[in-house]
């Protein structure tokens, strides 16, 4: 389609849409073209009023690396027509079947139009190069956003002590895989190159066969290893690769020329003349300001979010002097002391504080296990359970806020099960609206310890506020993790009821003490079953067989 004769061919760069025009489209072409315009246009396109609600509402000057990643990352394809087509997702691709058959009714009704025009259209070349424009931006604006969370390596993060401290087996498919990528994170970091190297070569004409080919092979091997692994982005890497394939279309012919006919192939394009200064003016603007949004402010923004808040591990620091692995040399519930069994359910075997404010414990009890990979835009450090999605093996992990004056630890079971990717998609959307006025919600902790402990929000480096994160703070302490709430009274001063949270949530308050600088630490409280509880923890060091990672993201000294 795009070959032309040899006698026809002239210098690329001077080619010109009147110089250099295409034999004519045959029949068949053009029903499969009308099919395919309207079948990518959807499919490119975002189809959803809240994506540019959100486009409209986020805080330019004050941006969070997920405002850009949400525009970047949309749904794909049609489904005002539901997800399911005969009852079944398709394992997820049911909409772009749905889309497919909506295109070849379009393109039908297409057709039928076009037949009856005088005169009938003779080549689409002009829609087809548009076509083109669109998806290259949309699969490299895409894949950018993509690539820049493995660039900056906090999609598959380094893992925790806690997880280091679990049994291989187990550990999840998912998170086998997960975790095998996230040991090693210069291979991340390579990874994440070849995919923002392919998006940005999609962004010119030049090098969009270059690009094509990038996207293609690095995202068809996340499909497979999606299936294999059941990592849950099939769909979405899926996408790129039918994107791409998409675009290598209009080279393939070329490529089988020169390769497997071994005939002189001298490439021509097609390009639109832009010799009005307004269409010159308009196309370096809006490829300038794309580069500029999506390649340039995106890597700064997902830096700072590397350095400060790595969206899947808390960001905060946790009580310095509280860090590193400790053996449980004694274990006091109620006031009777139970001695070590691995096969005892309530005693803890081993605990784990980590470098941000999180406690882990192993106990010989099952444990609900979280499916999802961690993921999500969850703003709160309780909210954000990569450490122990796919982890199973009796694991606790619970997050805390310590008063340090008085030396008590609030702690709050992070896993909530699969309730945790339902309400980490609740979090995404209220982290990007305004917080509206709700009832005032009673905290469990007393106001004098909320005092000290201090703002969540307002303890992160002041590079790292955005006002994402401050209304996904409002928003996710207000409902924290979906949790139902009770009217216990009546405030005043605002005017409104005053509600407990129902504690769906495992919770302990322990007064902490840190001797000899915390290589013993002894924790005293009531624990998630309001029973006492007296524990005594020695740090012990461990040796691991992995080395340890030279390129860590957060910052918790």
């Amino acid at each position: 389609m795009s070959t032309l004769p040899v006698d026809t061919l002239r210098p690329e760069t001077a080619a010109s849409e009147t110089q250099l025009r295409p034999p004519f489209w045959t029949a068949w072409q053009k029903i499969l073209f009308r099919i395919a315009f309207v079948f990518f246009v959807s499919l490119a396109l975002p189809n959803d009023p809240g994506w540019y609600k959100d486009l409209f509402s986020f805080d330019w000057t004050r941006l969070h690396y997920r405002d850009l990643y949400d525009i970047a990352r949309f749904g794909s394809g049609l489904n005002i027509f539901g997800n399911k087509i005969f009852g079944s997702s398709l394992n997820g691709y049911a909409t772009w079947v749905i889309t497919l058959i909506f295109a070849i009714g379009v393109g039908l009704v297409w057709t039928f139009i076009d037949s009856r025009r005088k005169p009938q259209p003779r080549e689409y070349n002009r829609l087809y190069y548009w076509l083109r424009v669109v998806v290259r931006y949309r699969a490299g604006i895409g894949i950018i956003g993509f690539g820049y969370t493995k660039l900056f390596p906090t999609q598959l993060p380094y893992p925790s002590l806690g997880v280091l401290n679990t049994d291989f087996g187990d550990l999840t498919l998912q998170k086998i895989y997960w975790l095998s990528i996230g040991i090693v994170p210069w291979y991340e970091v390579f990874a994440g190159v070849v995919e923002v190297l392919a998006g940005a070569l999609l962004f010119f004409r030049a090098t969009t066969f270059w690009g094509s080919v990038l996207l293609f092979g690095a995202l068809a091997d996340i499909v497979f290893v999606n299936f294999e692994y059941d990592g849950g982005v099939h769909v979405y890497s899926s996408y790129f690769v039918l994107l791409s394939g998409f675009l290598l279309i209009y080279d393939i012919p070329k490529v089988y020329n020169l390769l497997v006919r071994e005939q002189l192939t001298i490439p021509v394009h097609y390009y639109p003349s832009f010799h009005k200064p307004w269409q010159q003016w308009s196309r370096v603007f809006l490829k300038t300001g794309v580069i500029g949004v999506f390649v340039v402010w995106f890597f700064y923004l997902q830096g700072v979010n590397f350095l400060y808040d790595p969206y899947k591990q808390p960001a905060l620091k946790g009580v310095s002097e509280l860090r590193g692995n400790y053996n449980v040399t004694e274990f006091k519930i109620n006031n009777q002391v139970i001695p070590y069994s691995p096969l005892d359910s309530v005693r803890w075997q081993q605990a784990t504080f980590e470098n941000w404010t999180t406690l882990t414990f192993k106990v010989n009890r099952p444990v609900d296990l979280d499916l999802s990979n961690g993921g999500g835009s969850p703003m709160r450090d309780i909210n954000r359970t990569f450490e122990l999605t796919g982890v199973a093996g009796g694991q606790r992990v619970f997050y805390y806020e310590a008063d340090t004056l008085h030396q008590v630890l609030y702690l709050q079971d992070k896993n909530r099960g699969r309730q945790n990717r339902e309400t980490r998609e609740i979090e995404g959307k209220a982290a990007r609206t305004e917080a509206k006025a709700k009832p005032v919600v009673a905290s469990w902790i007393p106001k004098e310890a909320l005092a000290i402990i201090g703002s969540e929000d307002e303890k992160i480096h002041p590079l790292a506020r955005s006002t994402r994160r401050t209304r996904g703070m409002i928003s996710e302490a207000e409902n924290p993790g979906g949790e139902s709430s009770q009217v216990v009274g009546w405030d005043r001063s605002n005017n409104g009821t005053v509600k407990a949270p129902t504690p769906l949530r495992n919770r302990m308050i322990l007064n902490y003490q840190a001797i000899n600088g915390g290589n013993r630490v002894i924790l005293s409280g009531i624990n998630e079953n309001r029973d006492s509880i007296h524990v005594v923890l020695d740090r012990v060091p461990r040796k691991y067989a992995l080395s340890e990672s030279t390129l860590k993201a957060g910052k918790y000294d």
